[in-house]
């Protein structure tokens, strides 16, 4: 049920991996950012460890410097194109991949209509070729940052109606909600969430912190998705704090 997952320890070999069990996951996360970009090279390590634990592996695809609502061809390129290497990396272990709408770059701010078709086109290329490797796409909301796209529940549904595709869902990040204001109204929706991450802020910044260290309403959440059956992902900037999320959730929840 619960998974690890952190871009705080992009700096840092895949080694850690073999300590979530110890932890209470039973899954894995990986951010493919940093040091746990998949490549040639560190796919050898992250094979072994798939082969020799039985984490359930999902994955989240590059964003740093990337864009799916880019008016820039080439980068809007680069972009699906890196998304695609991905996924085609991560189909030997893994059947989910979380992504991101992307943003309005200052060119963008002034052609909304166009970024937003850029985000809707390169999410319907990026599922497509996800289905073909029999994987699902998650679109997740957003941090409250103005030129994100996927901060409001009606965008990321709207995005997901758009697109239209069968292997596409919805991954609700409770932290980035709480940014927003908006917790309840996403969870609404729980009935189309295929994932979840969880961590907590004081609904200002993207804090990253345990659960039960900031404001999001935790007891209204886990009511709300007591018959969520989809995996859990604790964002934590440690081990350690993941650890104390995935207690605390534990409680909440009853299990």
């Amino acid at each position: 049920m619960f998974s690890f997952s952190s871009s705080k320890l992009v700096d840092r070999p895949f080694d850690w991996a073999y300590q979530l069990k110890d932890l209470g996951y039973s899954g894995w996360e990986i951010v493919n950012e940093g040091r746990q970009r998949l490549t040639a090279e560190s796919m050898v390590q992250a094979r072994e460890i798939v082969e020799t634990t039985d984490l359930v592996i999902t994955i989240h695809l590059p964003y740093s410097d990337l864009n799916l609502a880019s008016v820039n061809q080439p980068i809007w390129e680069e972009t699906v194109r890196q998304m695609k290497s991905c996924l085609e990396l991560a189909s030997e272990f893994s059947r989910l991949a979380v992504l991101h709408p992307g943003h309005f770059s200052p060119l963008g701010m002034q052609m909304p209509d166009a970024a937003w078709s850029q985000s809707i086109l390169g999410i319907q290329q990026v599922s497509d070729y996800a289905a073909e490797l029999d994987m699902k796409v998650a679109v997740e909301n957003m941090v409250n940052m103005p030129a994100i796209l996927g901060r409001r529940p009606e965008e990321v549904m709207g995005i997901i109606e758009t697109v239209d595709r069968e292997n596409l869902g919805f991954i609700f990040d409770v932290g980035h909600a709480n940014t927003n204001g908006n917790v309840e109204d996403f969870l609404k929706y729980r009935g189309r969430m295929i994932h979840l991450h969880v961590h907590d802020n004081h609904g200002e910044r993207d804090e990253h912190l345990p659960v039960g260290n900031g404001t999001v309403p935790w007891k209204k959440v886990a009511e709300a998705l007591r018959d969520y059956e989809g995996r859990i992902v604790t964002e934590a900037r440690s081990l350690e704090e993941g650890q104390r999320s995935v207690v605390r959730l534990k409680k909440l929840m009853g299990i």
